[in-house]
């Protein structure tokens, strides 16, 4: 099965009310470990790449892994995705490269840092979708800012999605999905308690998809940073500050209510180092990667797995054929 859009696959999510896991990558074995839970839980999946990720990989390398990932994986609708594309050049380098899709976040400057006005988040928003549109990828764009830091992006402040706004931005710029700023952040350490309606706006959520009831929402920032990985990486060595994520229960919430992206980057990060960690202190001796990278690859998997099953994606797989490029073309 060739690379599908994100659009396609958000469109069957939006028809069955389920969301799907947006995974982040940066080698080889991320990419195994999101392959291999989505043909357990008969999934589709949703694969992306920050700035930070190809830069790391090199893009090359990062689009071959992909190609081969649909050889081996034929029954899994695969989204190839930019995350956070911080200027106009970045999202069209990477739909020329064979990306089916690309965030365009104009809610901050060039420099991935600065919070930008309306104006200019609309003007390269639309820019990108013109362009992706003609070859038929798809467009997430972002309206307010996502708090927090990821891979050097992020201003590290949040400023809430105004739903007035949202109406306004998906009419001039034609995005395919939407993320929205509701509080959560970037990173390990978005909350220093379990988070409530006070800090955690779902109610945002809910307002937008009444008025936009046919625009994919997106939620970012959205790992759950779960207490057993969080102690994982501490019994053996590490020292993370206690922290908290989203709830499952919030996500499944905002699924209920439009949200059919959901991004998760540092529950892998977690399940990854703690395994790796794990691994050296009960086998000092080792030092071949492949000792280390396996069990670590499947501790990925496992939680995949695990967020595949919570945001109602298992069992999806094989419910439609891709739409080629160019026919999504005709379609815009």
């Amino acid at each position: 099965m060739p690379l599908v859009t994100l659009r396609q696959v958000l469109d069957e999510a939006g028809k069955g009310g389920y969301g799907v896991g947006a995974f982040n990558v940066n080698n080889m074995e991320q990419i195994q470990a999101i392959m291999e839970a989505a043909r357990a839980t008969k999934s589709p999946a949703i694969v992306q790449a920050s700035r930070g990720a190809r830069k790391y990989t090199n893009d090359r390398f990062l689009y071959h892994l992909m190609l081969a990932a649909t050889e081996l994986y034929p029954e899994i609708p695969i989204v190839l995705h930019q995350d956070h594309g911080n200027s106009a050049q970045t999202c069209l380098s990477a739909i020329d490269m064979g990306f089916t899709s690309a965030m365009m976040d104009g809610s901050l400057l060039e420099d991935g840092k600065t919070p930008s006005d309306f104006e200019y988040n609309v003007k390269v928003t639309k820019e990108v979708v013109d362009y992706a549109h003609k070859k038929g990828a798809s467009v997430e764009g972002e309206l307010g800012c996502i708090g927090g830091i990821e891979d050097g992006h992020g201003s590290g402040q949040s400023r809430l999605t105004d739903p007035d706004q949202a109406v306004e931005f998906v009419k001039r710029t034609g995005v395919d999905a939407l993320a929205v700023a509701i509080g959560t952040s970037h990173g390990a350490y978005k909350f220093t308690r379990k988070p409530d309606a006070a800090i955690l706006a779902m109610n945002l959520i809910i307002e937008i998809h009444k008025r936009l009831p046919d625009t994919h929402l997106v939620m970012h920032g959205s790992s759950s940073v779960p207490q057993e990985l969080q102690d994982i990486v501490n019994k053996y060595g590490g020292q993370l500050k206690q922290t908290w994520g989203v709830p499952i229960e919030e996500i499944q919430l905002g699924i209920k209510n439009g949200v059919r992206k959901v991004n998760v980057d540092t529950d892998s990060r977690l399940a990854i180092t703690g395994a790796i960690r794990k691994h050296f202190v009960e086998h000092p001796g080792d030092f071949d990667p492949r000792d280390y990278m396996k069990p670590a690859r499947e501790a990925m998997q496992k939680m995949v797995e695990k967020r595949m099953v919570d945001f109602g994606q298992a069992g999806h797989a094989g419910d439609y054929q891709p739409i080629p490029l160019s026919e999504m073309a005709k379609r815009y």
